[in-house]
């Protein structure tokens, strides 16, 4: 049986349902209004995200049913990303203390951790090791830092978006080079319900994803890499090549916030990212960039590593060198300098 109908099934949903959201926001003024810490300048719509999580979450109950999902990954994924995603939507629609936030953050990667069945061995230096509990901590901060940190970088037009489609597209094609074919389906469905709220979050954005699509897209990527993990140790380096611009960006500043005292959980526009948007003075060519570095210099790194025997470690280290680079050259995580630029 073919399922290539679930592709158009998917954005049709996505996009209608972001068009939905976007009257539903403007009817009820629940605006993005610009203060000293936005990258925007425009009042704008908000909340745009929860398209994508409606639209993955029936992407995932048609694979299930159709029989291209175990019961224990749909629980693991489904229920995890529904947990960040309420979270994220009550803060949309309010405010959540950060405790309470992180709290939620940790059970909802622990619900994960739990259905998948926790982190598999890992591959370093071509030998392979069980971490045992230390393992599984070292899991449970990998998907709460990956679902913070996508939150982090959700802040210019698109560049969540387009950083999702990437990384889906390229696990997608790494799966079908490596011929575990039973994995395609769900990055490749994320891609497409991504896509659809992409149209609407193009430079120069019609409304915004939110705390609720920015948490969702990190745990749900998160658990992606680690189901990828159980098929093969290589795989799960693969992603973590494949998310290497957040991650580096996003782990980067927050060291360098950290050294210098600054309250990490406190809103800021200190990335490396935003400094290169103020410095263009638009947030597309640096949204282009995100996808040009994903698809041009990660994408064949993951490839060789998953494909090609390369050293796995020494596969991250080449495609973390120049993003880390990016990073200072960018200012990541300095103090503000330049005034904020219209659009």
């Amino acid at each position: 049986m073919s399922y290539g109908w679930f592709i158009p099934v998917i954005v049709a949903v996505s996009f209608s349902l972001t068009w939905a959201l976007r009257c539903y926001a403007l009817s009820r003024s629940l605006m993005d209004i610009p203060n000293a810490r936005s990258s925007h300048t425009i009042p704008t719509p908000r909340g745009g995200g929860v398209a994508i999580v409606l639209a993955f979450t029936l992407a995932l109950f048609m694979l299930l049913f159709a029989g291209l999902m175990e019961i224990p990954v749909f629980l693991a994924i489904a229920g995890a990303g529904a947990m960040v995603a309420v979270i994220g939507f009550m803060d949309d629609h309010g405010h959540i203390a950060a405790r309470w936030r992180l709290l939620g953050h940790f059970g909802a990667s622990l619900w994960l951790l739990f259905w998948l069945g926790g982190l598999p061995v890992v591959e370093l230096a071509g030998a392979t090791f069980d971490l045992g509990w230390f393992g599984q901590t070292l899991a449970v901060l990998y998907l709460v830092w990956l679902l913070n940190l996508y939150n982090f970088m959700d802040g210019i037009d698109g560049i969540a978006s387009v950083e999702a489609i990437c990384v889906c597209l390229g696990a997608a094609l790494l799966y079908w080079v490596g011929g575990t074919l039973d994995l395609v389906w769900a990055p490749l469905l994320l891609t497409f319900a991504v896509a659809g709220f992409l149209f609407w979050n193009f430079p120069p954005a019609k409304i915004f994803m939110g705390d609720a699509g920015s948490g969702f897209l990190g745990i749900v990527l998160g658990g992606l890499s680690l189901q990828a993990a159980w098929v093969s140790p290589d795989l799960l380096w693969g992603w973590l090549i494949l998310l290497g611009v957040f991650i580096v960006d996003a782990t980067f500043t927050l060291f360098r916030r950290l050294l210098r005292g600054d309250k990490v959980y406190e809103a800021h526009r200190s990335h490396a990212y935003q400094f290169a948007s103020r410095k263009f003075g638009n947030h597309l060519p640096v949204t282009a960039a995100v996808g040009v570095i994903n698809l041009l210099w990660l994408l064949p790194i993951a490839l060789g590593v998953t494909q090609l025997g390369m050293n796995s470690s020494l596969g991250l280290v080449l495609a973390y060198a120049p993003l880390v680079a990016l990073a200072i050259k960018f200012h990541a995580g300095e103090l503000e300098a330049s005034p904020l630029k219209n659009r």
